[in-house]
Protein backbone atom coordinates (compact mmCIF):
# COMPACT_ATOMS: atom_id res chain seq x y z
CA UNK A 1 0.00 0.00 0.00
CA UNK A 2 2.65 2.49 1.15
CA UNK A 3 4.71 1.96 -2.02
CA UNK A 4 1.77 2.24 -4.28
CA UNK A 5 0.91 5.64 -2.22
CA UNK A 6 4.39 6.61 -3.23
CA UNK A 7 4.09 5.94 -6.80
CA UNK A 8 0.48 7.94 -7.31
CA UNK A 9 2.55 10.91 -5.44
CA UNK A 10 5.73 10.60 -7.33
CA UNK A 11 3.66 10.51 -11.09
CA UNK A 12 1.23 13.15 -9.75
CA UNK A 13 4.47 15.66 -8.98
CA UNK A 14 5.67 15.00 -12.12
CA UNK A 15 2.05 15.71 -13.93
CA UNK A 16 2.08 18.54 -11.79
CA UNK A 17 5.48 19.84 -13.38
CA UNK A 18 4.50 18.71 -16.52
CA UNK A 19 1.20 20.49 -16.69
CA UNK A 20 3.24 23.77 -14.92
CA UNK A 21 5.35 24.01 -17.67
CA UNK A 22 3.15 23.90 -20.62
CA UNK A 23 0.91 26.46 -18.62
CA UNK A 24 3.83 28.48 -18.39
CA UNK A 25 4.95 28.80 -21.69
CA UNK A 26 1.68 29.20 -23.22
CA UNK A 27 1.14 32.40 -20.48
CA UNK A 28 4.36 33.84 -21.44
CA UNK A 29 2.93 33.59 -24.90
CA UNK A 30 0.37 35.09 -23.99
CA UNK A 31 1.95 38.18 -22.17
CA UNK A 32 3.99 38.76 -25.23
CA UNK A 33 1.30 38.70 -27.77
CA UNK A 34 -0.56 41.39 -24.99
CA UNK A 35 2.67 43.61 -24.66
CA UNK A 36 2.59 43.81 -28.67
CA UNK A 37 -1.43 44.52 -28.42
CA UNK A 38 -0.98 47.24 -26.51
CA UNK A 39 2.39 48.82 -28.49
CA UNK A 40 -0.11 48.89 -31.76
CA UNK A 41 -3.14 50.04 -29.66
CA UNK A 42 -1.67 52.77 -27.80
CA UNK A 43 -2.95 56.35 -29.24
CA UNK A 44 -5.74 54.81 -30.95
CA UNK A 45 -9.49 55.99 -30.24
CA UNK A 46 -11.19 53.80 -27.45
CA UNK A 47 -14.63 52.38 -28.82
CA UNK A 48 -17.45 53.48 -27.84
CA UNK A 49 -20.51 51.99 -26.21
CA UNK A 50 -22.55 51.06 -23.12
CA UNK A 51 -19.18 49.63 -21.30
CA UNK A 52 -16.83 52.91 -21.97
CA UNK A 53 -19.93 55.27 -20.20
CA UNK A 54 -19.66 52.60 -17.10
CA UNK A 55 -17.58 54.63 -14.15
CA UNK A 56 -16.45 51.69 -12.39
CA UNK A 57 -16.16 48.37 -14.80
CA UNK A 58 -13.12 46.47 -12.42
CA UNK A 59 -15.20 43.49 -11.31
CA UNK A 60 -18.26 44.01 -13.44
CA UNK A 61 -18.79 40.98 -15.07
CA UNK A 62 -20.81 43.17 -18.09
CA UNK A 63 -18.05 44.82 -19.08
CA UNK A 64 -15.27 42.38 -19.57
CA UNK A 65 -15.78 41.83 -23.26
CA UNK A 66 -13.74 38.74 -25.09
CA UNK A 67 -10.95 40.43 -26.98
CA UNK A 68 -10.95 39.03 -30.49
CA UNK A 69 -7.24 39.07 -31.39
CA UNK A 70 -6.41 37.45 -28.43
CA UNK A 71 -8.42 34.70 -29.13
CA UNK A 72 -7.12 34.37 -32.43
CA UNK A 73 -3.65 34.53 -31.72
CA UNK A 74 -4.17 32.17 -28.63
CA UNK A 75 -5.04 29.60 -31.68
CA UNK A 76 -2.38 30.28 -33.81
CA UNK A 77 0.18 29.72 -30.52
CA UNK A 78 -1.83 26.62 -29.94
CA UNK A 79 -0.99 25.24 -33.54
CA UNK A 80 2.15 26.36 -33.38
CA UNK A 81 2.61 24.48 -29.62
CA UNK A 82 1.48 21.30 -31.62
CA UNK A 83 4.09 22.01 -34.40
CA UNK A 84 6.68 22.28 -32.53
CA UNK A 85 6.26 19.55 -30.25
CA UNK A 86 5.47 16.98 -33.25
CA UNK A 87 8.18 18.23 -35.56
CA UNK A 88 5.75 18.92 -38.09
CA UNK A 89 7.20 19.70 -41.93
CA UNK A 90 5.07 22.57 -41.75
CA UNK A 91 7.72 24.87 -39.88
CA UNK A 92 10.65 26.06 -41.94
CA UNK A 93 12.92 25.40 -39.72
CA UNK A 94 12.96 22.95 -36.17
CA UNK A 95 12.96 24.00 -32.70
CA UNK A 96 13.00 20.69 -31.53
CA UNK A 97 15.51 17.77 -32.65
CA UNK A 98 13.40 14.84 -33.59
CA UNK A 99 14.72 11.29 -33.59
CA UNK A 100 17.45 9.91 -35.68
CA UNK A 101 16.92 8.63 -38.89
CA UNK A 102 19.21 6.84 -41.19
CA UNK A 103 22.35 5.37 -41.28
CA UNK A 104 24.86 4.96 -37.59
CA UNK A 105 27.00 2.30 -36.17
CA UNK A 106 29.19 1.19 -33.29
CA UNK A 107 31.83 -0.56 -32.83
CA UNK A 108 32.58 -3.11 -29.96
CA UNK A 109 35.31 -4.96 -28.14
CA UNK A 110 34.04 -8.60 -27.21
CA UNK A 111 36.39 -11.71 -25.15
CA UNK A 112 35.45 -15.18 -25.39
CA UNK A 113 35.79 -18.28 -23.64
CA UNK A 114 39.47 -19.03 -24.78
CA UNK A 115 39.97 -15.19 -23.52
CA UNK A 116 40.68 -13.80 -26.59
CA UNK A 117 39.75 -10.18 -27.58
CA UNK A 118 37.99 -9.64 -30.59
CA UNK A 119 36.42 -6.53 -32.69
CA UNK A 120 33.68 -6.15 -34.43
CA UNK A 121 30.99 -3.05 -36.19
CA UNK A 122 27.29 -3.00 -35.68
CA UNK A 123 25.86 -0.75 -38.41
CA UNK A 124 21.79 0.31 -37.91
CA UNK A 125 19.35 1.70 -40.18
CA UNK A 126 17.09 3.47 -38.34
CA UNK A 127 13.79 4.08 -40.17
CA UNK A 128 10.12 5.37 -39.89
CA UNK A 129 7.83 3.28 -38.21
CA UNK A 130 6.06 1.44 -40.35
CA UNK A 131 8.88 1.16 -43.63
CA UNK A 132 10.19 -2.13 -43.93
CA UNK A 133 13.84 -1.25 -45.65
CA UNK A 134 16.24 -3.93 -46.22
CA UNK A 135 19.32 -4.08 -43.67
CA UNK A 136 22.65 -2.88 -45.38
CA UNK A 137 25.80 -5.48 -45.75
CA UNK A 138 27.82 -5.18 -42.89
CA UNK A 139 31.16 -3.68 -42.63
CA UNK A 140 34.17 -6.81 -44.16
CA UNK A 141 34.79 -9.66 -41.38
CA UNK A 142 38.75 -8.61 -39.90
CA UNK A 143 38.97 -12.70 -39.09
CA UNK A 144 38.48 -13.26 -35.55
CA UNK A 145 35.59 -14.24 -33.32
CA UNK A 146 33.49 -10.77 -32.94
CA UNK A 147 31.52 -11.07 -35.84
CA UNK A 148 30.29 -7.67 -38.02
CA UNK A 149 26.91 -7.34 -38.26
CA UNK A 150 23.82 -5.16 -39.73
CA UNK A 151 20.19 -4.71 -38.25
CA UNK A 152 17.09 -2.39 -38.54
CA UNK A 153 15.48 -0.39 -36.29
CA UNK A 154 12.73 1.78 -36.64
CA UNK A 155 12.42 5.09 -35.04
CA UNK A 156 11.95 5.26 -31.09
CA UNK A 157 11.99 1.58 -30.85
CA UNK A 158 14.69 -0.60 -29.53
CA UNK A 159 16.58 -3.57 -31.02
CA UNK A 160 18.06 -6.55 -29.05
CA UNK A 161 21.62 -7.72 -31.01
CA UNK A 162 22.09 -10.76 -29.39
CA UNK A 163 25.65 -12.65 -28.46
CA UNK A 164 26.93 -15.27 -30.18
CA UNK A 165 26.21 -19.02 -29.12
CA UNK A 166 29.44 -19.72 -27.19
CA UNK A 167 28.66 -19.08 -23.89
CA UNK A 168 31.91 -17.10 -22.64
CA UNK A 169 31.14 -14.41 -25.23
CA UNK A 170 30.89 -10.96 -23.66
CA UNK A 171 31.26 -7.16 -24.35
CA UNK A 172 33.67 -5.33 -22.86
CA UNK A 173 33.85 -1.89 -24.72
CA UNK A 174 31.49 0.37 -27.10
CA UNK A 175 33.74 2.71 -28.84
CA UNK A 176 36.40 2.28 -26.88
CA UNK A 177 34.10 2.97 -23.69
CA UNK A 178 33.94 -0.15 -20.72
CA UNK A 179 31.22 -1.17 -20.27
CA UNK A 180 29.65 -4.22 -18.18
CA UNK A 181 26.40 -6.31 -18.02
CA UNK A 182 23.34 -3.84 -16.57
CA UNK A 183 25.31 -0.98 -18.09
CA UNK A 184 24.04 1.70 -20.48
CA UNK A 185 26.45 3.76 -22.14
CA UNK A 186 25.90 6.17 -24.95
CA UNK A 187 27.38 6.00 -28.30
CA UNK A 188 27.05 8.46 -31.39
CA UNK A 189 23.74 8.66 -32.46
CA UNK A 190 21.55 6.57 -29.66
CA UNK A 191 22.53 4.49 -26.06
CA UNK A 192 22.91 0.75 -25.53
CA UNK A 193 22.02 -0.74 -22.89
CA UNK A 194 24.23 -4.74 -21.76
CA UNK A 195 21.00 -6.87 -20.57
CA UNK A 196 21.60 -9.70 -18.38
CA UNK A 197 21.98 -12.39 -20.62
CA UNK A 198 25.09 -10.38 -22.69
CA UNK A 199 22.93 -9.47 -25.11
CA UNK A 200 22.80 -5.63 -26.51
CA UNK A 201 19.75 -4.05 -26.06
CA UNK A 202 20.38 -0.72 -28.77
CA UNK A 203 18.34 2.57 -28.79
CA UNK A 204 18.83 5.38 -30.75
CA UNK A 205 18.05 8.96 -30.05
CA UNK A 206 14.33 9.63 -29.45
CA UNK A 207 15.12 13.54 -29.56
CA UNK A 208 12.77 15.82 -28.33
CA UNK A 209 9.43 15.48 -30.65
CA UNK A 210 6.60 13.78 -29.86
CA UNK A 211 5.70 10.20 -31.88
CA UNK A 212 2.96 10.09 -33.76
CA UNK A 213 1.08 7.47 -31.98
CA UNK A 214 0.79 10.05 -29.36
CA UNK A 215 0.70 12.90 -31.28
CA UNK A 216 0.55 13.35 -35.12
CA UNK A 217 1.99 15.97 -36.39
CA UNK A 218 -1.11 18.67 -37.94
CA UNK A 219 -0.71 17.91 -41.54
CA UNK A 220 -1.11 13.93 -41.19
CA UNK A 221 -4.22 14.88 -38.80
CA UNK A 222 -5.42 17.63 -41.86
CA UNK A 223 -4.40 14.57 -44.61
CA UNK A 224 -6.53 11.83 -42.41
CA UNK A 225 -9.36 14.51 -41.99
CA UNK A 226 -9.29 14.73 -46.33
CA UNK A 227 -9.83 11.06 -46.59
CA UNK A 228 -12.38 10.70 -43.97
CA UNK A 229 -13.95 13.34 -45.69
CA UNK A 230 -13.92 11.38 -48.79
CA UNK A 231 -14.11 7.65 -47.40
CA UNK A 232 -15.35 7.84 -43.87
CA UNK A 233 -14.41 5.36 -41.69
CA UNK A 234 -15.89 1.96 -41.63
CA UNK A 235 -18.12 2.28 -43.97
CA UNK A 236 -20.07 5.93 -42.26
CA UNK A 237 -19.12 9.39 -43.45
CA UNK A 238 -17.31 11.27 -41.25
CA UNK A 239 -20.44 13.93 -41.62
CA UNK A 240 -22.92 11.35 -41.21
CA UNK A 241 -21.58 10.69 -37.92
CA UNK A 242 -21.25 14.19 -36.50
CA UNK A 243 -25.17 14.08 -37.86
CA UNK A 244 -26.37 11.60 -35.54
CA UNK A 245 -24.03 13.08 -32.38
CA UNK A 246 -25.68 16.23 -33.09
CA UNK A 247 -29.32 14.92 -33.51
CA UNK A 248 -28.72 12.96 -29.92
CA UNK A 249 -27.14 16.01 -28.14
CA UNK A 250 -29.71 18.08 -29.40
CA UNK A 251 -32.82 16.16 -28.51
CA UNK A 252 -31.54 14.77 -25.34
CA UNK A 253 -30.99 18.58 -24.23
CA UNK A 254 -33.95 19.96 -25.71
CA UNK A 255 -35.81 17.29 -23.35
CA UNK A 256 -33.37 18.41 -20.19
CA UNK A 257 -34.63 21.90 -20.29
CA UNK A 258 -38.04 20.81 -21.05
CA UNK A 259 -38.64 19.07 -17.76
CA UNK A 260 -35.37 20.59 -15.83
CA UNK A 261 -36.94 24.52 -16.25
CA UNK A 262 -40.21 24.19 -14.74
CA UNK A 263 -39.01 21.68 -12.03
CA UNK A 264 -36.73 24.51 -10.86
CA UNK A 265 -39.45 27.09 -10.92
CA UNK A 266 -41.51 25.07 -9.07
CA UNK A 267 -38.70 24.17 -6.55
CA UNK A 268 -38.13 27.93 -6.28
CA UNK A 269 -41.42 29.35 -6.11
CA UNK A 270 -42.93 26.13 -3.63
CA UNK A 271 -41.43 25.44 -0.24
CA UNK A 272 -43.23 22.18 -0.51
CA UNK A 273 -42.19 20.79 -3.65
CA UNK A 274 -38.25 22.17 -2.95
CA UNK A 275 -38.78 20.05 -0.04
CA UNK A 276 -40.19 17.16 -2.23
CA UNK A 277 -37.74 17.02 -5.08
CA UNK A 278 -34.55 18.30 -3.25
CA UNK A 279 -33.64 14.96 -1.96
CA UNK A 280 -33.45 13.41 -5.82
CA UNK A 281 -31.88 16.70 -7.26
CA UNK A 282 -29.00 17.00 -5.21
CA UNK A 283 -28.80 12.96 -5.18
CA UNK A 284 -28.07 12.94 -8.92
CA UNK A 285 -26.45 15.86 -9.61
CA UNK A 286 -23.17 14.76 -8.39
CA UNK A 287 -23.43 11.27 -10.25
CA UNK A 288 -21.79 11.46 -13.01
CA UNK A 289 -23.36 10.33 -16.64
CA UNK A 290 -20.94 7.57 -17.06
CA UNK A 291 -21.85 6.18 -14.09
CA UNK A 292 -25.56 5.21 -15.57
CA UNK A 293 -24.55 3.73 -18.23
CA UNK A 294 -25.12 0.31 -17.10
CA UNK A 295 -28.51 1.01 -15.72
CA UNK A 296 -29.62 2.97 -19.07
CA UNK A 297 -28.71 -0.47 -20.84
CA UNK A 298 -31.09 -2.27 -18.16
CA UNK A 299 -33.98 -0.23 -18.48
CA UNK A 300 -33.76 0.85 -22.56
CA UNK A 301 -31.96 -1.65 -24.32
CA UNK A 302 -28.85 -0.37 -26.71
CA UNK A 303 -30.94 1.32 -29.04
CA UNK A 304 -31.29 5.60 -29.54
CA UNK A 305 -33.73 5.34 -26.65
CA UNK A 306 -30.71 4.74 -24.15
CA UNK A 307 -28.80 6.83 -25.32
CA UNK A 308 -30.54 10.24 -25.76
CA UNK A 309 -32.15 9.01 -21.93
CA UNK A 310 -28.67 9.33 -20.64
CA UNK A 311 -27.96 12.97 -22.33
CA UNK A 312 -31.40 13.69 -21.15
CA UNK A 313 -30.41 12.72 -17.39
CA UNK A 314 -27.09 14.80 -18.17
CA UNK A 315 -29.07 18.16 -18.75
CA UNK A 316 -31.87 17.52 -16.40
CA UNK A 317 -30.21 17.95 -13.32
CA UNK A 318 -27.73 20.99 -14.41
CA UNK A 319 -31.06 22.97 -15.74
CA UNK A 320 -33.05 22.22 -12.63
CA UNK A 321 -30.91 23.97 -10.45
CA UNK A 322 -30.25 26.71 -12.46
CA UNK A 323 -34.16 27.62 -13.13
CA UNK A 324 -33.81 27.37 -9.27
CA UNK A 325 -31.10 29.38 -8.69
CA UNK A 326 -32.42 31.97 -10.76
CA UNK A 327 -35.62 32.04 -9.09
CA UNK A 328 -34.45 32.22 -5.97
CA UNK A 329 -32.04 35.29 -6.65
CA UNK A 330 -34.51 37.14 -8.06
CA UNK A 331 -34.51 40.79 -5.76
CA UNK A 332 -36.99 40.95 -3.52
CA UNK A 333 -37.84 44.57 -4.02
CA UNK A 334 -38.44 43.98 -7.45
CA UNK A 335 -41.43 41.80 -6.05
CA UNK A 336 -42.46 44.09 -3.74
CA UNK A 337 -42.46 47.10 -6.41
CA UNK A 338 -44.80 44.63 -8.51
CA UNK A 339 -46.89 43.89 -5.84
CA UNK A 340 -47.19 47.94 -4.90
CA UNK A 341 -48.14 48.53 -8.76
CA UNK A 342 -50.92 46.05 -8.76
CA UNK A 343 -49.81 42.95 -10.16
CA UNK A 344 -50.86 39.42 -9.86
CA UNK A 345 -48.71 35.98 -9.20
CA UNK A 346 -48.95 35.36 -12.96
CA UNK A 347 -47.66 38.57 -13.97
CA UNK A 348 -45.25 38.73 -11.22
CA UNK A 349 -44.64 34.88 -12.96
CA UNK A 350 -44.06 36.40 -16.40
CA UNK A 351 -42.84 39.76 -15.76
CA UNK A 352 -40.69 39.88 -13.18
CA UNK A 353 -39.61 36.05 -11.79
CA UNK A 354 -38.75 34.89 -15.69
CA UNK A 355 -36.84 37.80 -17.27
CA UNK A 356 -34.52 38.05 -14.26
CA UNK A 357 -34.54 33.45 -14.02
CA UNK A 358 -33.26 33.95 -17.95
CA UNK A 359 -29.83 34.77 -17.06
CA UNK A 360 -28.94 31.89 -14.89
CA UNK A 361 -31.28 29.79 -17.03
CA UNK A 362 -29.09 30.53 -19.99
CA UNK A 363 -25.77 29.59 -18.25
CA UNK A 364 -27.04 26.62 -16.88
CA UNK A 365 -28.17 26.10 -20.48
CA UNK A 366 -24.62 26.61 -21.86
CA UNK A 367 -22.96 23.99 -18.68
CA UNK A 368 -25.92 21.63 -19.64
CA UNK A 369 -24.81 21.67 -23.58
CA UNK A 370 -21.07 21.40 -22.85
CA UNK A 371 -21.80 17.81 -20.36
CA UNK A 372 -23.89 16.32 -22.68
CA UNK A 373 -21.26 17.28 -25.92
CA UNK A 374 -19.17 15.44 -23.11
CA UNK A 375 -21.70 12.63 -22.67
CA UNK A 376 -22.03 12.05 -26.12
CA UNK A 377 -19.11 9.76 -26.23
CA UNK A 378 -20.21 7.83 -23.64
CA UNK A 379 -23.72 7.70 -24.65
CA UNK A 380 -22.58 6.24 -28.17
CA UNK A 381 -20.27 3.67 -26.37
CA UNK A 382 -23.12 1.67 -25.89
CA UNK A 383 -23.23 -0.37 -29.21
CA UNK A 384 -23.84 2.70 -31.42
CA UNK A 385 -23.32 2.44 -34.95
CA UNK A 386 -22.59 5.95 -36.08
CA UNK A 387 -21.74 8.83 -34.11
CA UNK A 388 -18.41 10.91 -33.95
CA UNK A 389 -18.01 9.25 -29.86
CA UNK A 390 -18.50 5.88 -31.98
CA UNK A 391 -16.04 6.79 -34.42
CA UNK A 392 -13.46 7.78 -31.53
CA UNK A 393 -13.99 4.75 -29.39
CA UNK A 394 -13.49 2.19 -32.58
CA UNK A 395 -10.01 4.49 -33.67
CA UNK A 396 -8.59 4.35 -30.46
CA UNK A 397 -8.96 0.85 -30.71
CA UNK A 398 -6.54 0.41 -33.52
CA UNK A 399 -4.37 3.11 -32.14
CA UNK A 400 -5.26 5.74 -34.85
CA UNK A 401 -4.80 8.91 -32.84
CA UNK A 402 -5.28 11.21 -35.98
CA UNK A 403 -8.76 10.26 -36.35
CA UNK A 404 -9.12 10.15 -32.63
CA UNK A 405 -7.76 14.23 -32.47
CA UNK A 406 -10.03 14.78 -35.55
CA UNK A 407 -13.08 13.62 -33.74
CA UNK A 408 -12.38 15.68 -30.55
CA UNK A 409 -11.36 18.99 -32.87
CA UNK A 410 -15.16 18.46 -34.63
CA UNK A 411 -17.07 18.05 -31.55
CA UNK A 412 -14.79 21.16 -30.02
CA UNK A 413 -15.87 23.21 -33.13
CA UNK A 414 -19.61 22.29 -32.82
CA UNK A 415 -19.58 22.80 -29.35
CA UNK A 416 -18.30 26.21 -29.21
CA UNK A 417 -20.29 27.13 -32.54
CA UNK A 418 -23.22 26.07 -30.44
CA UNK A 419 -22.02 27.94 -27.42
CA UNK A 420 -21.44 30.99 -29.54
CA UNK A 421 -25.45 30.83 -30.40
CA UNK A 422 -26.20 30.47 -27.35
CA UNK A 423 -24.28 33.81 -26.19
CA UNK A 424 -26.10 35.28 -29.39
CA UNK A 425 -29.76 34.34 -28.46
CA UNK A 426 -28.54 35.31 -24.57
CA UNK A 427 -27.72 38.89 -25.69
CA UNK A 428 -30.67 39.52 -28.00
CA UNK A 429 -33.02 38.11 -25.12
CA UNK A 430 -31.85 39.22 -22.59
CA UNK A 431 -29.76 43.05 -23.18
CA UNK A 432 -30.41 43.93 -19.16
CA UNK A 433 -27.91 41.11 -17.74
CA UNK A 434 -25.34 42.89 -15.73
CA UNK A 435 -27.10 45.95 -16.23
CA UNK A 436 -30.03 46.40 -13.29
Amino acid sequence: MGQEIAELVGSSLWMIVGIAVIFAVYVGVSGLCYFLWNLYSQGREKARGYTSLKTVTFGDESAVVANRVASVAAVITIFLLWAIATGSSLLPFKILPGPHEGGTSFEYTAVNAAGETGKGQIDLLVHQFGEKPDAPAPAAEDGDFAQNQSVTVAQRRKVLIKTQADEGFRFTEIDGQPINVGDTIGFKDGSILVTQRGSLSVEPDVGMTMEALYLPPPEAVWSRFIDLNKNGYQGVGLWENVFWSLVRVVVGFALGCLFGIPLGFAMGLNGWLRGWFDPIVEFMRPVPPLALIPLIIIWFGIGEQGKISLLFLAALWIMTIAARAGVSGVSISKVHAAYSLGATKKQILSKVILPNSLPEIFTGARVAMGVCWGTVVAAELVAAEKGAGKMIIAASKFQLTDIVIIGIIIIGVIGYGIDMLMRGAENRLVPWKGRG
